[in-house]
């Protein structure tokens, strides 16, 4: 049966990541640039404008459809015609009565944390953007279900080709915080539009209480996981705007957007891919065993050494990148950001593991530890270290999150270090190559960039010396399916 093929799977999961990993590189190299002009740009205090509302609108999505395209993807049988109708008749009536009042509410909104009238327009351009998001969930789904992530990263190019160009364009020209604005809009209306192109669906209203309690006995508990995952990020990010500064929100809001842009480089495009795949291959204790520690093994060995990179080279970036002296008190924020995505992303994957395998339950009482120590701890750091006790808090949450190893192990055997070990070892002596280099050759933006060159050569040489096998064999695997996944 093709559901329970390892190769097919395998093979179809490497294509998808190259797809989207190869596909999206121009996209997420001008994303990078966008978020570099945006720093130089923008004064810290519109920054935080716009971290508070997104952070506002991220949490309201997770109530759009109460865990039922998670339910639609992992399910074994092929979800009917009814079945899509089913879920989508639920999570239209869901943002209707979400968005309608918080139109009326928006000045209010606005008042309430003092962020002005463009900070309510730009609010209102979220909401928009929050409806259209909802009807592109099915076809979505149709592609995820199905590995075709060469289909549905098109639309996800389009739509960030669009939002960094126009985020740039309006930035430069002076519009200030209206640029996220246009940039929303224009961003929510491509991304419909290229959807419904690559993957068309019959769109139809139903209802069935039979279906419908069906994909709510998974996607429930998994959407309280997704929520309680929101209290602990976003929700947390709304009450700091409420309690500090916007300006000392912007300087959260940058050290958490440059620290996580590597998670959203390289984990987001792994973890789209594993938790569909991990689904098909559920009955097979070898092959979620192989799929889980290759993963660690690929996250770990681009996000430790980015993460290094980031903590031992950020005051020199803002020593000689112009308009950035800025972004100073940011620097520490930054740093324990860039710790938090180090453990972040090897426990990620076995979550989603869990899920795949449908102990979403252990996965929610986890969360539910997770979220009420990041409630816990950051009041309590933000009254001892100010606005860097955010970024500690959500550091030593990070930590804790090693605890759901032990849980996995129960279900799964695989091993955790292994995969880690030759990664971490090789970050390590390129964080004290750069400390020992960096009072030499940094003298200059130029030779910044020279010293970044030369960290790369040494981590990677590292590497090739101590996992020449590990690297050989991720290479083959990708030379033998580039072709098809380009």
């Amino acid at each position: 049966m093709e559901d329970f093929d390892l190769n097919l799977i395998a093979k179809k999961s490497v294509q998808s990541i190259i797809a989207l990993v190869s596909r999206t590189l121009f996209v997420q190299i001008l994303s990078i640039v966008a978020s570099f002009v945006l720093t130089i740009y923008l004064d810290p205090r519109s920054f935080g404008i716009f971290f508070l509302v997104s952070s506002i609108i991220v949490f309201l999505n997770y109530f759009q459809d109460i865990g039922l395209a998670a339910s639609l993807i992992q399910k074994k049988e092929e979800p009917t015609l009814e079945d899509y109708r089913n879920a989508f008749t639920i999570q239209q009536v869901l943002v209707i009565v979400i968005s309608i009042p918080l139109f009326f509410l928006a000045p209010k909104i606005g008042e309430f944390f003092g962020f002005g009238k463009n900070g309510v327009f730009l609010f209102d351009a979220f909401l928009i953007s929050f409806l259209l998001s909802s009807l592109r969930t099915i076809p979505t789904v149709m592609l995820e279900r199905h590995l075709n992530f060469h289909k549905l990263v098109i639309p996800q190019i389009g739509e960030n080709l669009v939002y960094n160009s126009a985020l740039i364009f309006f930035a430069v020209s002076g519009y200030g915080l209206a640029s996220f604005t246009i940039a929303v809009l224009a961003r929510g209306i491509t991304g419909l539009i290229l959807t419904y192109l690559i993957q068309p669906w019959k769109i139809g209203l139903s209802f069935d209480l039979v279906r419908t309690r069906k994909l709510l006995s998974f996607g429930i508990p998994f959407q309280a996981n997704s929520i309680l995952a929101l209290i602990k990020d976003d929700l947390i990010n709304i009450y700091i705007g409420k309690i500090l500064p916007l300006t000392q929100v912007g300087y959260v809001g940058f050290g958490q957007k440059w620290a996580f842009m590597p998670l959203r480089l390289v984990l987001d495009n792994v973890i789209k891919i594993i938790f569909p795949s991990l689904s098909r291959l559920q009955h097979d204790q070898r092959a979620l065993r192989i799929v889980i520690e290759k993963s660690i093994f690929m996250i770990s060995l681009f996000i430790f050494p980015i993460a290094a990179g980031f903590i031992t080279l950020s005051s020199s970036f803002i020593e000689f990148i112009p308009r950035y002296l800025k972004w100073e008190p940011a620097i520490i924020s930054l740093a324990f950001f860039s710790l938090n995505t180090v453990f972040g992303s090897v426990t990620n994957p076995l979550t989603n593991l869990l899920n795949a395998i449908g102990k979403v339950r252990i996965t929610l009482y986890f969360m539910v530890f997770w979220t009420a120590l990041t409630w816990i701890l950051t009041p309590l750091f933000i009254s001892l270290f100010g606005y860097n006790g955010v970024s500690m808090a959500s550091f030593m949450v990070a930590v804790s999150s090693l605890a759901v190893l032990y849980k996995t192990r129960e279900f799964v055997e695989f091993s955790f270090t292994k995969p880690i070990f030759k990664p971490l070892v090789a970050t390590i002596l390129m964080a004290i190559f750069i400390f020992l280099s960096k009072p030499i050759i940094v003298k200059s933006l130029s030779l910044l960039s020279f010293e970044i060159i030369l960290s790369i050569i040494f981590y990677f040489g590292i590497l090739f010396l101590i996992a020449r096998t590990e690297l050989l064999s991720a290479l083959k695997l990708v030379r033998q399916n580039i072709k098809v996944g380009i």
